[in-house]
């Protein structure tokens, strides 16, 4: 095994390490009051412990995956065969190539940035002043575990393998969002984020093992290099797609992620930013060479790509939650990322994934800080917080900026990508899927631009500018283990665009595999990742258009809350148009209904019928018992009446012979 290699087998073993031993550490001891007392006295030796091994863990998982950045040159794989099932073949291996080690840094990074931010934030419980929260152990475990499964799916050469990790993180999400369990929303809001995202995961069980059985081996290099029928790789697709619409908040199972607010900001921070919802995209990138050669599933995937990013940007105009501002925003810019591989542009969706963890963590844990200076998340309740807090003031400038497509930030590089590769899809008819699915992708990408745009600037105007609405008096910035790790996260956010223009990095964000003359490939856009052309104007006049808007409603009336404008429309878009209810009354109401209907079969037929024989032999042993206890004239009478019929027909019998 190489050096290279080496470093990518590391990579999740390190934080699954340090995940396992803070799961042996017991939780603090609960502190009755935090009156007269300094709160670092709270801290017992467990949380000590819980803190150096998560942010020893992660930051030990950042400069593997920097180093592995560093030294890995070309693309590089090994794996040993762990079982064989009949004739197929499980591996155990690593595939590394620039993009695996370039999202291996972006999770590295927003990992270490959570644990460290995450000491000060879950110090106090974040409703009072009661105590230091005596879950912080396994909390601070189970967020390694989760960078652990997250990293697994990024270097894995093994399907199976891959599985195992996208699966853990399913697991660490219900654990992680769940965490404060005197909300009574997260425990529902844990379950939900478990169940729909398993319901895409029996898809992508499903079209592993198509994959697998089709190319006999579940080795990512095997079913790449695998000559599969055309009705096998449609199938197996679409199958996989399902799991990437559950991890990724696609439509139709978006419904998770906003309710997945519940839990921690920084929670919430690294399930949007690096891991969890970067983890479908990240797999369709993995396997593309297959996508490309099913042109079907590629155009299902344009088309939800495209309602999700609308539906996601629509339902941010009109939330009065600060966090669900920001959680429906990921949805919307996922719905770029996918747009982006519908269309063939797998280095485009790779680029704004990488530019959306660096701003999107920045922007939740500023969040946090805000929630923790005012106690609310409320943005109703907030305004003139520029004044009291101005580091976070101006990194939340930087983080929305970004978010909006606001040059030079780098969310501006990234999505302007992603609308370059559209247009061109759509004007040259090149891409891999039909050419309306690139119009499709291309005009919502312009209209998100307008609707990112409003809703981003309302957040600014409604948050930090304007008279205070806050319920304390004197807010401030957050303390250093909050602030730092906001203020370095604006870095990226802000300059991670211009390594666009670098070749080394746009060449690691490209497939592995180049086009050759006898296997030409769309994936390999002619355009540079990034670059200044007439088409980028479109794109900034939507953004000033629907920046421009928000600002002269605000500045009519700096009391009024912008999305007023929004009419009757406004509690349809906070509902994000019912499809939760929708959800509800075509899913679960009727699965409810047909639980209680096999509860009721259950226990009237299955279990009535084995009690009714119970019941049964219990009786007829009861008669046989009380026979038994006759008396002895009467037993007597009663052997002798017998002896008396069988003799009676032995002679009736013996004369009929």
């Amino acid at each position: 095994m190489s050096t290279t290699t080496l470093l990518g087998a590391l990579l999740p073993v390190v934080p699954l390490v340090a995940g396992l031993l803070g799961l042996l550490l017991p939780p603090s001891p609960r502190a009755l009051t935090a009156q007269g007392r300094d709160a670092a006295a709270g801290e017992t030796w467990a949380r000590r412990a819980a803190i150096v091994l998560g942010v020893t863990g992660a930051a030990a998982a950042l400069a593997l995956a920097v180093a592995l950045l560093a030294t890995l040159d070309t693309p590089a794989e090994a794996s040993t065969t762990w079982v064989r099932l009949g004739g197929l073949e499980v591996s155990l291996g690593v595939r590394l190539d620039g993009a695996a080690a370039l999202v291996a840094v972006a999770v590295g990074a927003v990992a270490l940035a959570v644990q460290v931010y995450s000491i000060g934030y879950l110090k106090r419980g974040p409703h009072d002043d009661v105590d230091v929260d005596h879950r912080y152990p396994p909390y601070a475990a189970q967020i390694s575990l989760f960078t652990a499964a997250m990293l697994l799916v990024v270097v894995s050469g093994d399907l199976l393998l891959l599985l195992v990790g996208w699966e853990v993180m399913g697991l660490c999400s219900y654990l992680l969002i769940a965490h404060d369990r005197r909300l009574p929303e997260a425990p529902a809001a844990a379950m939900k984020a478990f169940l729909v995202t398993r319901v895409g995961d029996v898809g992508f069980l499903l079209g592993i093992a198509l994959l697998g059985v089709s190319a006999g081996s579940f080795r990512i290099a095997d079913v790449l290099a695998a000559d599969h029928s055309s009705g096998t790789l449609t199938a197996a697709c679409l199958l996989l797609l399902a799991g990437v619409a559950g991890k990724s908040a696609q439509f139709p199972l978006q419904t998770w992620l906003p309710d997945a607010m519940a839990g921690p900001t920084p929670i919430s921070a690294l399930i949007h930013a690096a891991t969890m919802v970067a983890a479908g995209v990240y797999a369709v990138t993995r396997l593309f060479p297959l996508f490309e050669a099913a042109p079907v599933a590629l155009t299902v995937l344009g088309v939800l790509a495209s309602i999700t990013l609308l539906l996601g940007a629509l339902a941010a105009t009109a939330q009065d939650d600060i966090k669900r501002v920001l959680a429906w925003s990921t949805v919307s810019q996922l719905g770029y990322m996918t747009g982006a591989l519908a269309v063939g542009a797998p280095d485009a969706a790779l680029f704004h994934l990488l530019t959306h963890a660096a701003f999107k963590a920045l922007l939740f844990l500023a969040a946090g800080a805000v929630i923790h200076a005012v106690g609310t998340t409320l943005m109703s309740r907030m305004g003139g917080l520029r004044r009291g807090m101005p580091v976070t003031f101006w990194c939340t400038v930087v983080g929305l900026g970004a978010l909006a497509g606001l040059p030079p930030l780098a969310g501006f590089w990234s999505k302007d990508g992603v609308l370059a590769a559209a247009q061109a899809a759509a004007l040259d008819g090149e891409g891999p899927t039909p050419t309306w699915t690139a119009w499709l992708v291309w005009l919502s990408g312009l209209v998100g631009v307008a609707l990112t745009a409003w809703y981003a600037t309302r957040l600014l105007l409604r948050a930090f500018l304007g008279e205070s609405r806050a319920p304390l008096a004197h807010p401030h910035d957050p303390p250093g283990t909050l602030r730092w790790p906001v203020l370095l996260l604006a870095v990226p956010a802000a300059l991670l665009g211009f390594a666009g223009f670098a070749g080394p990095f746009a060449d690691r964000l490209r497939p592995s595999a180049p086009a050759t003359a006898e296997q030409p490939s769309n994936l390999l856009p002619p355009e540079p990742l990034v670059h200044l052309a007439p088409s980028v104007l479109l794109p900034l006049a939507l953004l000033l258009l629907g920046a421009g808007l928000a600002w002269a409603r605000w500045r009519r009336d700096p009391a009024a809350d912008p999305a007023a404008a929004l009419g009757p429309a406004r509690p349809l878009l906070a509902a994000a148009f019912r499809l939760d209810d929708l959800q509800h009354a075509l899913v679960v109401r009727p699965f409810r209904a047909l639980a209680r209907v096999t509860r009721a079969g259950d226990e009237r037929v299955v279990d009535g019928a084995v009690e009714g024989s119970g019941r049964a032999a219990s009786g007829l042993g009861a008669g046989l018992a009380a026979l038994h206890r006759a008396a002895l004239p009467r037993a007597a009478a009663a052997v002798l009446a017998g002896a008396l019929l069988i003799g009676l027909a032995a002679a009736l019998i013996g004369a009929n012979a």
